[in-house]
């Protein structure tokens, strides 16, 4: 009974050893924008940079839709980012890659490959997550945030979860239940509509920002989608399509906004099969 006792306490350790949260990555003010690391059992394979939905005024980083990717020997750190209510864009790119130049020069510290670097996540957190992987070395949404401006926020894939990818068609592309959520979302995060504002649009739109050495992208949408019209993949899709980029993308049939087809474990294993084979080793 001794030895049983021992050996759970032991397992209990070994996991509260493997989630390490409330990681500050940068202040802003009095504001800590803070970061939780999930590591796997073993050397992990990579590290997985998730960022949260929301309509990028809402979510929190405790919403972690890809933290099963653990199981199969990738890192996870959810990050926080400024809301809309809070700041406007690009508040949102400069904090995200704060978190990356942060974890870039821990890599070391938490055992993960400094070379592997994935961005990823789901609605607004996944049209955040594709403008940081295709702007790697973009000056203009670099920002100054955190203590690590030396450290490249460079990640070497992307995956994105039924994303927006074009702020200048979006309004056009939505339902009116989209419209209802989109419009006023739009309005905090740009400060206006996009034709109101269209150089900023433009800038926060992934489309517009590709060039010929952008990382690989995993890209999935579901057809049904009533809140993010997945007209805005196929834009991303098309644009990758052209330039020749490495591409994986799957649209869900009957699928809404979100839901198990996108966290399945035969998901998951389609975007750790496609990681393993683009990153680099």
């Amino acid at each position: 009974m001794k030895k049983l006792l021992i050996a759970l306490c032991l397992l209990t350790l070994a996991q509260a050893e493997a989630v390490q949260k409330g990681l500050v990555f940068a202040k802003i003010g009095d504001t800590e924008l803070k970061l939780d690391l999930y590591l796997p059992d073993n050397a992990p394979a990579g590290l997985i940079v998730w960022v949260h939905g929301g309509a990028w005024r809402g979510g929190s980083r405790e919403s972690v839709d890809l933290k099963s990717l653990t199981a199969l020997g990738w890192a996870v750190a959810s990050v926080d980012y400024r809301l809309s209510t809070t700041a406007r864009f690009p508040a949102q790119i400069h904090d995200i890659k704060a978190a990356i130049r942060f974890l870039r020069a821990h890599a070391t510290d938490y055992g993960y490959p400094a070379n592997r670097f994935v961005i990823a996540g789901s609605s607004a957190g996944a049209h955040l997550a594709a403008l940081v992987g295709v702007t790697n070395n973009l000056a203009a949404l670099e920002g100054t945030v955190g203590e690590n401006p030396s450290v490249s926020s460079d990640v070497q894939a992307i995956v994105d979860l039924y994303g927006a990818s074009d702020l200048t068609t979006i309004l056009a592309q939505s339902t009116s239940q989209g419209l209802a959520m989109r419009v006023p979302a739009l309005e905090l995060l740009l400060g206006g509509q996009p034709d109101q504002v269209p150089e900023l649009a433009r800038l926060a739109s992934p489309v517009f920002q590709l060039d010929a050495h952008d990382p690989p992208l995993f890209l999935t949408h579901g057809d049904q989608d009533p809140q993010m019209p997945p007209e805005q993949s196929r834009e991303l899709a098309a644009a990758y399509q052209k330039l020749g980029l490495p591409l994986q993308f799957t649209v869900q049939p009957g699928s809404g906004h979100g839901g198990p087809a996108f966290t399945s474990e035969s998901s998951l294993r389609l975007i750790d099969i496609f990681l393993r084979q683009h990153l680099p080793n």
